[in-house]
């Protein structure tokens, strides 16, 4: 493989892009080929079949682009997928999810706090923070809420106004996150609603979105399979999406503040 190919990353819509964003900035040289499957979003919702499923499928469209690696930047996938992509995909090119670097920093940092979890139905309901957490430190104090309304919402522009500050307010104010000494934002949506959960939190509490902590990860992995780009050009960004949207090419030009050639890929049911 070559040092010069690109990284593949994949979610089910926009909130990727915040750990694709992550990626260029800390890896400038890379080119990234980004895919939404904005034909199935959210997946929060959807059964593990479906997600295996669709995740797959994306798998196999990044490969056959030349990708390097392959970055799935959703926790319901990650939780739920990330197995079947690595027997599918995983001897050609390394894969990465969204969930392992996170546990990792937490409980390196974190470890004698309570540390709150905050995802979709899927991710939340899979249980992977509190496993993958206490796989590392028996003793950690984890506690998760679902909060199924955020992803839709987002996707649809509604954050940083008085409708979104109510639904996450009401979220955040239930019994078991309320006192978290650490929250941890499991869905890759939900760095652009950073700042108001940081503002209902305060200083009570520490607030950690996995885009930095996994672009850190995955520069990791490229050095260790000698993968990292050599280029001297700052590299480039191709984007796909099963279904073309004027919000998700709004939402793409805004994070990488460029013009921007969004391409629509039918991957099939």
């Amino acid at each position: 493989m070559k040092k010069s190919a690109p990284i593949g990353i994949f979610d089910s819509g926009i909130g990727g892009l915040t750990v694709a964003g992550a990626i260029t900035r800390a890896l400038p040289n890379e080119h990234t080929i980004y895919f939404g499957d904005t034909a199935h979003m959210p997946y929060g919702d959807k059964s593990p079949e479906l997600i295996k499923r669709y995740s797959v499928q994306i798998a196999d469209f990044l490969v056959s682009k030349g990708c390097k690696a392959i970055v799935i930047a959703c926790n319901t996938a990650s939780s739920l997928a990330y197995k079947e992509v690595v027997e599918h995909v995983g001897e050609l090119i390394p894969v990465i999810n969204v969930i392992e670097p996170v546990a990792e920093f937490v409980t390196q940092h974190y470890s004698d706090k309570k540390i709150g979890v905050i995802g979709t139905k899927g991710t939340i309901g899979s249980g992977i923070y509190p496993k993958k957490i206490k796989k590392l430190n028996k003793n950690a104090n984890v506690t998760s809420l679902a909060t199924p309304l955020l992803a839709p919402m987002i996707e649809e522009g509604f954050y940083n106004n008085n409708i979104s500050r109510t639904i996450i307010n009401s979220y955040l104010s239930k019994k078991n996150i309320v006192d978290a000494d650490v929250v941890i934002l499991a869905c890759t949506h939900y760095p652009l609603i950073k700042k108001e959960i940081i503002q209902f939190y305060g200083k009570r509490a520490e607030v950690v979105d996995s885009s930095d902590v996994v672009a850190a990860y995955l520069e990791k992995a490229l050095r260790e399979n000698n993968l990292l780009s050599t280029a001297k050009t700052l590299g480039k960004h191709e984007f796909y999406v099963s279904d073309f949207t004027e919000s998700f090419e709004k939402s793409t030009k805004a994070f990488f503040g460029e013009k921007i050639d969004l391409n629509e890929v039918y991957l099939g049911k």
